[in-house]
Protein backbone atom coordinates (compact mmCIF):
# COMPACT_ATOMS: atom_id res chain seq x y z
CA UNK A 1 0.00 0.00 0.00
CA UNK A 2 1.22 3.52 -0.83
CA UNK A 3 2.23 5.45 2.30
CA UNK A 4 0.05 8.34 1.13
CA UNK A 5 -2.98 6.11 1.67
CA UNK A 6 -2.12 5.19 5.28
CA UNK A 7 -3.90 7.06 8.06
CA UNK A 8 -1.63 9.17 10.29
CA UNK A 9 -3.12 9.28 13.79
CA UNK A 10 -1.89 11.87 16.31
CA UNK A 11 -2.60 12.34 20.03
CA UNK A 12 -4.11 15.46 21.60
CA UNK A 13 -4.21 16.50 25.24
CA UNK A 14 -5.78 19.90 24.60
CA UNK A 15 -7.26 21.99 21.82
CA UNK A 16 -3.88 23.47 20.87
CA UNK A 17 -2.69 19.95 20.11
CA UNK A 18 -5.79 19.36 17.98
CA UNK A 19 -4.96 22.50 16.01
CA UNK A 20 -1.32 21.42 15.59
CA UNK A 21 -2.36 17.95 14.40
CA UNK A 22 -4.71 19.43 11.80
CA UNK A 23 -2.21 22.02 10.56
CA UNK A 24 0.68 19.58 10.21
CA UNK A 25 -1.08 16.80 8.38
CA UNK A 26 -2.72 14.29 10.72
CA UNK A 27 -5.61 12.33 9.20
CA UNK A 28 -7.15 11.63 12.59
CA UNK A 29 -6.77 12.58 16.24
CA UNK A 30 -7.35 10.58 19.40
CA UNK A 31 -8.07 12.11 22.79
CA UNK A 32 -9.50 11.23 26.19
CA UNK A 33 -12.89 12.27 27.47
CA UNK A 34 -14.28 12.67 30.99
CA UNK A 35 -14.80 8.93 31.57
CA UNK A 36 -12.46 5.90 31.55
CA UNK A 37 -9.57 7.45 29.63
CA UNK A 38 -6.13 6.09 30.43
CA UNK A 39 -4.26 9.31 31.04
CA UNK A 40 -4.06 11.95 33.74
CA UNK A 41 -7.18 14.00 34.40
CA UNK A 42 -5.67 17.23 33.08
CA UNK A 43 -5.47 15.87 29.54
CA UNK A 44 -9.10 14.76 29.48
CA UNK A 45 -11.60 16.73 27.36
CA UNK A 46 -15.06 17.66 28.62
CA UNK A 47 -18.05 16.83 26.44
CA UNK A 48 -18.33 20.39 25.11
CA UNK A 49 -14.65 20.36 24.17
CA UNK A 50 -15.00 16.97 22.49
CA UNK A 51 -17.89 18.37 20.48
CA UNK A 52 -15.82 21.42 19.49
CA UNK A 53 -12.83 19.26 18.56
CA UNK A 54 -15.05 16.93 16.55
CA UNK A 55 -16.56 19.81 14.61
CA UNK A 56 -13.14 21.33 13.94
CA UNK A 57 -11.68 18.03 12.75
CA UNK A 58 -14.64 17.15 10.54
CA UNK A 59 -14.55 20.57 8.90
CA UNK A 60 -10.90 19.86 8.08
CA UNK A 61 -11.78 16.43 6.67
CA UNK A 62 -10.23 14.59 9.63
CA UNK A 63 -11.54 11.98 12.08
CA UNK A 64 -11.82 11.91 15.88
CA UNK A 65 -11.37 8.86 18.11
CA UNK A 66 -12.01 8.97 21.86
CA UNK A 67 -10.22 6.68 24.30
CA UNK A 68 -12.38 4.67 26.70
CA UNK A 69 -9.55 2.31 27.48
CA UNK A 70 -9.36 1.84 31.24
CA UNK A 71 -10.19 -1.63 32.52
CA UNK A 72 -13.72 -1.16 33.85
CA UNK A 73 -14.85 -1.54 37.44
CA UNK A 74 -18.28 -3.02 38.13
CA UNK A 75 -19.91 0.34 38.82
CA UNK A 76 -18.65 1.75 35.51
CA UNK A 77 -20.29 -0.82 33.23
CA UNK A 78 -23.84 0.64 33.48
CA UNK A 79 -22.56 4.10 32.50
CA UNK A 80 -20.87 2.96 29.29
CA UNK A 81 -23.95 2.72 27.11
CA UNK A 82 -25.08 6.30 27.74
CA UNK A 83 -21.53 7.59 27.38
CA UNK A 84 -21.02 5.85 24.03
CA UNK A 85 -24.40 7.11 22.82
CA UNK A 86 -23.53 10.68 23.75
CA UNK A 87 -20.17 10.44 21.97
CA UNK A 88 -21.90 9.01 18.90
CA UNK A 89 -24.47 11.82 18.89
CA UNK A 90 -21.63 14.37 18.98
CA UNK A 91 -20.16 12.77 15.87
CA UNK A 92 -17.14 10.91 17.29
CA UNK A 93 -15.92 8.51 14.58
CA UNK A 94 -14.82 5.70 16.91
CA UNK A 95 -13.95 4.89 20.49
CA UNK A 96 -10.85 2.98 21.61
CA UNK A 97 -11.67 0.28 24.17
CA UNK A 98 -9.58 -2.35 25.96
CA UNK A 99 -11.98 -4.08 28.39
CA UNK A 100 -13.88 -7.01 26.89
CA UNK A 101 -16.89 -6.36 29.12
CA UNK A 102 -16.91 -2.72 28.10
CA UNK A 103 -16.93 -3.75 24.43
CA UNK A 104 -19.90 -6.03 25.01
CA UNK A 105 -21.83 -3.38 26.95
CA UNK A 106 -21.18 -0.64 24.39
CA UNK A 107 -22.18 -2.84 21.47
CA UNK A 108 -25.33 -3.87 23.30
CA UNK A 109 -26.43 -0.31 24.15
CA UNK A 110 -24.96 1.63 21.21
CA UNK A 111 -24.37 -0.83 18.34
CA UNK A 112 -23.83 1.95 15.79
CA UNK A 113 -20.68 3.21 17.57
CA UNK A 114 -17.46 2.06 15.87
CA UNK A 115 -15.03 0.38 18.27
CA UNK A 116 -11.26 0.11 17.97
CA UNK A 117 -9.52 -2.38 20.25
CA UNK A 118 -6.89 -0.69 22.42
CA UNK A 119 -3.30 -1.91 22.46
CA UNK A 120 -3.83 -2.56 26.20
CA UNK A 121 -5.92 -5.58 25.19
CA UNK A 122 -2.64 -7.02 23.75
CA UNK A 123 -4.12 -8.70 20.69
CA UNK A 124 -1.28 -10.98 19.54
CA UNK A 125 -2.81 -13.38 17.00
CA UNK A 126 -5.36 -13.65 14.21
CA UNK A 127 -7.74 -15.84 16.24
CA UNK A 128 -8.02 -13.24 18.99
CA UNK A 129 -8.54 -10.61 16.30
CA UNK A 130 -11.35 -12.70 14.84
CA UNK A 131 -13.03 -13.04 18.25
CA UNK A 132 -12.95 -9.27 18.76
CA UNK A 133 -14.24 -8.75 15.21
CA UNK A 134 -17.20 -11.04 15.95
CA UNK A 135 -17.92 -8.89 19.00
CA UNK A 136 -18.21 -5.85 16.75
CA UNK A 137 -14.67 -4.43 16.76
CA UNK A 138 -13.79 -2.61 13.52
CA UNK A 139 -10.06 -2.08 14.12
CA UNK A 140 -7.31 -3.75 16.16
CA UNK A 141 -4.62 -1.54 17.67
CA UNK A 142 -1.95 -4.22 17.69
CA UNK A 143 0.02 -5.28 20.74
CA UNK A 144 3.38 -3.53 20.95
CA UNK A 145 5.24 -6.86 21.20
CA UNK A 146 4.53 -8.05 17.65
CA UNK A 147 7.15 -8.39 14.92
CA UNK A 148 6.58 -7.40 11.30
CA UNK A 149 6.28 -11.09 10.40
CA UNK A 150 3.63 -11.70 13.07
CA UNK A 151 1.65 -8.65 11.93
CA UNK A 152 1.71 -9.97 8.35
CA UNK A 153 0.40 -13.34 9.57
CA UNK A 154 -2.49 -11.63 11.38
CA UNK A 155 -3.27 -9.58 8.27
CA UNK A 156 -3.29 -12.69 6.09
CA UNK A 157 -5.71 -14.58 8.34
CA UNK A 158 -7.99 -11.84 9.72
CA UNK A 159 -11.50 -11.00 8.43
CA UNK A 160 -11.09 -8.93 5.27
CA UNK A 161 -12.67 -5.71 6.56
CA UNK A 162 -10.97 -5.78 10.00
CA UNK A 163 -8.42 -2.96 10.11
CA UNK A 164 -4.98 -3.05 11.76
CA UNK A 165 -3.36 -0.09 13.50
CA UNK A 166 0.17 0.06 14.92
CA UNK A 167 2.24 2.53 16.92
CA UNK A 168 5.09 4.10 14.97
CA UNK A 169 6.44 6.74 17.36
CA UNK A 170 6.69 7.72 21.01
CA UNK A 171 7.27 6.33 24.49
CA UNK A 172 7.06 2.62 25.17
CA UNK A 173 6.28 0.72 28.37
CA UNK A 174 8.58 -2.12 29.42
CA UNK A 175 5.66 -4.08 30.85
CA UNK A 176 3.54 -6.34 28.69
CA UNK A 177 1.29 -4.14 26.54
CA UNK A 178 1.29 -1.48 29.24
CA UNK A 179 -0.10 -3.74 31.98
CA UNK A 180 2.13 -2.47 34.76
CA UNK A 181 1.70 -2.36 38.55
CA UNK A 182 4.92 -0.53 39.50
CA UNK A 183 3.23 2.84 39.89
CA UNK A 184 0.35 1.35 41.90
CA UNK A 185 2.81 -0.45 44.21
CA UNK A 186 5.12 2.53 44.77
CA UNK A 187 2.65 5.41 44.84
CA UNK A 188 -0.89 3.98 44.97
CA UNK A 189 -1.52 5.43 41.49
CA UNK A 190 -2.50 2.79 38.95
CA UNK A 191 -1.22 3.08 35.40
CA UNK A 192 -4.21 1.00 34.33
CA UNK A 193 -6.52 3.73 35.60
CA UNK A 194 -4.70 6.62 33.91
CA UNK A 195 -2.60 7.72 36.90
CA UNK A 196 0.87 6.33 36.14
CA UNK A 197 3.72 8.01 38.06
CA UNK A 198 6.25 6.49 35.60
CA UNK A 199 8.27 4.73 38.28
CA UNK A 200 10.02 2.81 35.51
CA UNK A 201 11.77 6.06 34.52
CA UNK A 202 13.22 6.60 38.01
CA UNK A 203 16.85 5.87 38.92
CA UNK A 204 17.49 2.78 41.04
CA UNK A 205 20.35 1.27 43.05
CA UNK A 206 20.74 -2.05 44.87
CA UNK A 207 21.15 -2.18 48.65
CA UNK A 208 22.40 -5.34 50.41
CA UNK A 209 20.29 -6.34 53.41
CA UNK A 210 23.17 -6.28 55.92
CA UNK A 211 24.61 -3.02 54.61
CA UNK A 212 21.85 -0.41 55.02
CA UNK A 213 22.70 2.92 53.47
CA UNK A 214 25.26 1.44 51.05
CA UNK A 215 23.94 1.75 47.53
CA UNK A 216 25.37 -0.20 44.61
CA UNK A 217 24.75 0.87 41.01
CA UNK A 218 23.74 -1.97 38.72
CA UNK A 219 25.63 -0.29 35.89
CA UNK A 220 28.48 2.19 36.04
CA UNK A 221 26.68 5.51 36.10
CA UNK A 222 26.69 8.37 38.58
CA UNK A 223 22.91 8.64 38.16
CA UNK A 224 22.02 5.06 39.01
CA UNK A 225 20.29 2.75 36.56
CA UNK A 226 17.02 2.73 34.65
CA UNK A 227 16.82 -0.89 33.54
CA UNK A 228 13.00 -0.64 33.42
CA UNK A 229 12.96 2.45 31.21
CA UNK A 230 12.79 1.69 27.50
CA UNK A 231 14.00 3.64 24.52
CA UNK A 232 11.39 5.44 22.45
CA UNK A 233 9.82 4.23 19.24
CA UNK A 234 10.75 5.80 15.89
CA UNK A 235 9.71 3.91 12.77
CA UNK A 236 10.29 6.33 9.92
CA UNK A 237 12.71 3.87 8.32
CA UNK A 238 10.28 0.92 8.37
CA UNK A 239 6.98 2.57 7.46
CA UNK A 240 6.86 0.81 4.10
CA UNK A 241 7.46 -2.54 5.80
CA UNK A 242 4.60 -1.87 8.22
CA UNK A 243 2.30 -0.93 5.35
CA UNK A 244 3.30 -4.05 3.42
CA UNK A 245 2.56 -6.14 6.52
CA UNK A 246 -1.05 -4.91 6.47
CA UNK A 247 -1.14 -1.88 8.78
CA UNK A 248 -3.59 0.82 7.62
CA UNK A 249 -3.18 3.34 10.46
CA UNK A 250 0.10 4.70 11.88
CA UNK A 251 -0.33 5.84 15.47
CA UNK A 252 1.82 8.28 17.45
CA UNK A 253 1.96 8.06 21.25
CA UNK A 254 1.72 11.16 23.43
CA UNK A 255 -1.55 12.54 24.82
CA UNK A 256 0.47 14.27 27.55
CA UNK A 257 2.85 15.90 25.06
CA UNK A 258 2.94 19.51 23.88
CA UNK A 259 1.56 21.12 20.71
CA UNK A 260 5.19 21.51 19.61
CA UNK A 261 5.66 17.74 19.83
CA UNK A 262 2.39 17.00 18.04
CA UNK A 263 3.06 19.43 15.22
CA UNK A 264 6.70 18.49 14.69
CA UNK A 265 6.11 14.73 14.72
CA UNK A 266 3.03 14.99 12.51
CA UNK A 267 4.90 17.12 9.99
CA UNK A 268 7.91 14.78 9.87
CA UNK A 269 5.84 11.68 9.17
CA UNK A 270 3.29 13.37 6.89
CA UNK A 271 6.00 15.03 4.80
CA UNK A 272 7.91 11.76 4.45
CA UNK A 273 4.77 9.72 3.71
CA UNK A 274 3.83 12.23 0.98
CA UNK A 275 7.30 12.13 -0.56
CA UNK A 276 8.08 15.76 0.26
CA UNK A 277 11.19 15.07 2.38
CA UNK A 278 13.67 12.21 2.65
CA UNK A 279 13.87 9.67 5.47
CA UNK A 280 17.00 11.41 6.75
CA UNK A 281 15.23 14.78 6.81
CA UNK A 282 12.33 13.17 8.67
CA UNK A 283 14.70 11.62 11.23
CA UNK A 284 16.41 14.99 11.69
CA UNK A 285 13.01 16.58 12.34
CA UNK A 286 12.07 13.88 14.85
CA UNK A 287 15.31 14.59 16.71
CA UNK A 288 14.13 18.15 17.39
CA UNK A 289 11.56 17.01 19.98
CA UNK A 290 12.44 15.90 23.51
CA UNK A 291 12.97 12.13 23.48
CA UNK A 292 14.95 9.24 24.85
CA UNK A 293 17.16 7.30 22.39
CA UNK A 294 15.13 5.89 19.50
CA UNK A 295 14.66 2.30 18.35
CA UNK A 296 12.17 0.35 16.20
CA UNK A 297 10.70 -1.58 19.13
CA UNK A 298 9.82 -5.21 18.58
CA UNK A 299 9.14 -4.85 14.86
CA UNK A 300 12.67 -5.82 13.87
CA UNK A 301 14.47 -6.39 17.16
CA UNK A 302 14.44 -8.25 20.44
CA UNK A 303 13.62 -6.84 23.91
CA UNK A 304 17.33 -6.52 24.75
CA UNK A 305 17.63 -3.88 22.03
CA UNK A 306 14.94 -1.72 23.62
CA UNK A 307 16.71 -1.18 26.97
CA UNK A 308 18.25 2.31 27.22
CA UNK A 309 21.94 2.99 26.79
CA UNK A 310 21.66 6.05 29.03
CA UNK A 311 19.02 7.41 31.37
CA UNK A 312 18.44 10.90 30.07
CA UNK A 313 16.24 12.73 27.62
CA UNK A 314 17.68 14.34 24.50
CA UNK A 315 16.53 17.97 24.34
CA UNK A 316 18.37 19.70 21.52
CA UNK A 317 15.70 22.25 20.58
CA UNK A 318 13.62 24.81 22.45
CA UNK A 319 10.07 25.75 21.45
CA UNK A 320 10.23 29.52 20.88
CA UNK A 321 6.68 30.21 19.72
CA UNK A 322 4.32 30.29 16.75
CA UNK A 323 3.98 32.64 13.79
CA UNK A 324 1.14 35.09 14.41
CA UNK A 325 1.12 36.67 10.93
CA UNK A 326 2.44 39.97 9.61
CA UNK A 327 6.02 39.11 10.56
CA UNK A 328 5.09 38.52 14.19
CA UNK A 329 5.31 35.57 16.54
CA UNK A 330 3.51 34.60 19.74
CA UNK A 331 6.32 33.67 22.11
CA UNK A 332 6.72 30.67 24.44
CA UNK A 333 10.41 30.78 25.45
CA UNK A 334 13.26 33.29 25.42
CA UNK A 335 15.64 34.08 22.55
CA UNK A 336 18.13 36.83 21.73
CA UNK A 337 19.06 39.12 18.89
CA UNK A 338 21.54 37.23 16.73
CA UNK A 339 20.20 33.77 17.60
CA UNK A 340 19.72 31.18 14.87
CA UNK A 341 16.07 30.11 14.84
CA UNK A 342 14.10 27.71 12.65
CA UNK A 343 10.56 27.99 11.33
CA UNK A 344 8.59 24.83 10.62
CA UNK A 345 6.03 25.10 7.81
CA UNK A 346 3.80 22.11 6.92
CA UNK A 347 5.32 19.90 4.24
CA UNK A 348 8.86 21.19 4.77
CA UNK A 349 11.81 20.56 7.05
CA UNK A 350 12.79 23.34 9.44
CA UNK A 351 14.24 26.45 7.76
CA UNK A 352 16.90 28.36 9.70
CA UNK A 353 17.29 32.13 9.88
CA UNK A 354 19.21 34.62 12.01
CA UNK A 355 17.29 37.03 14.25
CA UNK A 356 18.20 40.50 13.00
CA UNK A 357 15.49 42.45 14.79
CA UNK A 358 13.15 42.09 17.75
CA UNK A 359 10.42 44.69 18.16
CA UNK A 360 8.12 44.42 21.18
CA UNK A 361 4.40 45.20 21.35
CA UNK A 362 5.20 48.86 22.19
CA UNK A 363 7.19 49.21 18.95
CA UNK A 364 10.54 49.28 20.75
CA UNK A 365 13.64 47.47 19.48
CA UNK A 366 14.92 45.07 22.13
CA UNK A 367 17.92 42.74 22.48
CA UNK A 368 16.10 39.83 24.09
CA UNK A 369 12.60 38.38 24.07
CA UNK A 370 12.04 36.91 27.52
CA UNK A 371 8.30 37.15 28.25
CA UNK A 372 6.13 34.17 27.27
CA UNK A 373 2.90 34.82 25.38
CA UNK A 374 4.10 38.18 24.02
CA UNK A 375 3.40 39.08 20.41
CA UNK A 376 6.59 40.49 18.90
CA UNK A 377 7.93 41.29 15.44
CA UNK A 378 11.02 39.59 14.01
CA UNK A 379 12.48 39.04 10.53
CA UNK A 380 10.71 35.82 9.59
CA UNK A 381 11.76 34.10 6.34
CA UNK A 382 9.52 34.31 3.28
CA UNK A 383 6.68 31.82 3.21
CA UNK A 384 6.21 31.54 6.98
CA UNK A 385 2.52 30.90 7.67
CA UNK A 386 0.33 31.77 10.68
CA UNK A 387 0.62 29.02 13.26
CA UNK A 388 4.02 27.80 12.05
CA UNK A 389 6.31 26.57 14.82
CA UNK A 390 9.42 28.58 15.66
CA UNK A 391 12.24 26.85 17.55
CA UNK A 392 15.87 27.27 18.60
CA UNK A 393 18.71 24.76 18.84
CA UNK A 394 20.03 24.67 22.41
Amino acid sequence: MDLKDIELLLPSGDMECVDAAIKYGADAVYLGGPFMQMRAEHVGFGMDDISAACDKLHRAGKKLYVTVNCFANNDEIPRLGDYASELHSIGVDAIIVSDIGAIAEIKSKCPEMEIHLSTQANCMNYKAAEVYYNMGVKRIVLARELSLEQIAQIAENKPKDLELEAFIHGAMCMSYSGRCMISAFLTGRSGNRGECAQGCRWNYYLMEEQRPGEYFPVIESERGMTILSSKELCCVDILTKLADAGVVSFKVEGRMRTPYYVGTVANAYRSYMDGLISAKEARDELNTVSHRPYCTGFYEGQPSEIAPDDNGYIRDFLYVGNVAGDGKIRTRNAFDLGDELEVLTPGKAGRSFKVEKIINSEGESIERSSHPMDTIEINLPDGALPGDIVRKRQ
